[in-house]
C-alpha cells in the first residue's frame, strides 16, 4: 500500500523528469536555432563597448543567482525545520 510519502515522491519524480526532458527539448532547440543564424550571419568583428569590462559574463550572473536562491533556500529549510520543532509539542500524542 502506498503511503502519502511514497505517492509525493512519486509525484516529484515524476515532475523532475518531465522538467529534465522538457530541459533537454528547448536545449535541443536553441542548439539547432544558433547553429542555423550562424550559418547566414557573418561574423561580427569585436568592438570595444566604453566600461564593458565592468559586465559581468553571462555566467557568472547565472552562478550569482542560484547560488543566493540556494542560500535563501537553505534558511527556509532551517526556518521550517524550527517552526516544526517548536510547535511539535501541540501535536497529538506529544508529551
Amino acid at each position: 500500500m502506498a503511503t502519502a510519502i511514497t505517492t509525493a515522491r512519486e509525484l516529484e519524480d515524476g515532475f523532475l523528469s518531465a522538467t529534465r526532458k522538457g530541459q533537454e527539448i528547448v536545449l535541443e532547440a536553441i542548439k539547432t536555432w544558433v547553429d542555423t543564424v550562424q550559418a547566414f550571419t557573418p561574423e561580427l568583428p569585436a568592438i570595444n563597448v566604453p566600461f564593458g569590462d565592468l559586465v559581468p559574463q553571462p555566467e557568472d550572473v547565472v552562478t550569482g543567482a542560484y547560488d543566493f536562491a540556494a542560500q535563501v533556500l537553505a534558511s527556509q529549510k532551517r526556518f521550517a525545520e524550527e517552526l516544526v520543532k517548536t510547535a511539535a509539542p501541540l501535536l497529538p500524542g506529544a508529551k
